[in-house]
C-alpha cells in the first residue's frame, strides 16, 4: 500500500512540474508572439521609409540630369517619354 503511496505522490509531483513548465513555456510563447508582432511593425516601418528614400532619390537623379549632369540624362529621357506617354493615353480615354 506505501509503494502505491509513492507512486501516487511521485506522480502529482511529475505532473505538478509538467504543469508548471507548460505555464512557462505558455508565457514564452506570449512573449516571442509579442516581439514577433514588434518586429514585424518594425519592419512595415522600415520598408515604408526606404520606398521614400528610394523615390527621393530618384527625384534627384532626374533633377541632376535636368541641371545638366550628364551621368542621369539617358534615364530622364526615359523617363520624360514615359510620362508623355501616360499623358497621350489618358487623353485618348478622356477624348472618347
Amino acid at each position: 500500500m506505501s509503494d502505491l503511496i509513492e507512486i501516487v505522490d511521485s506522480l502529482e509531483n511529475r505532473i505538478s512540474k509538467l504543469l508548471h513548465k507548460y505555464d512557462l513555456l505558455k508565457q514564452q510563447n506570449a512573449d516571442l508572439k509579442g516581439k514577433i508582432k514588434n518586429l514585424e511593425s518594425n519592419s512595415e516601418i522600415q520598408v515604408d521609409q526606404l520606398k521614400q528614400w528610394e523615390e527621393k532619390f530618384s527625384a534627384l537623379k532626374n533633377a541632376n540630369a535636368m541641371l545638366g549632369s550628364d551621368e542621369y540624362k539617358r534615364e530622364t529621357k526615359l523617363k520624360i517619354n514615359a510620362l508623355i506617354r501616360e499623358i497621350d493615353v489618358c487623353i485618348a480615354q478622356l477624348s472618347e
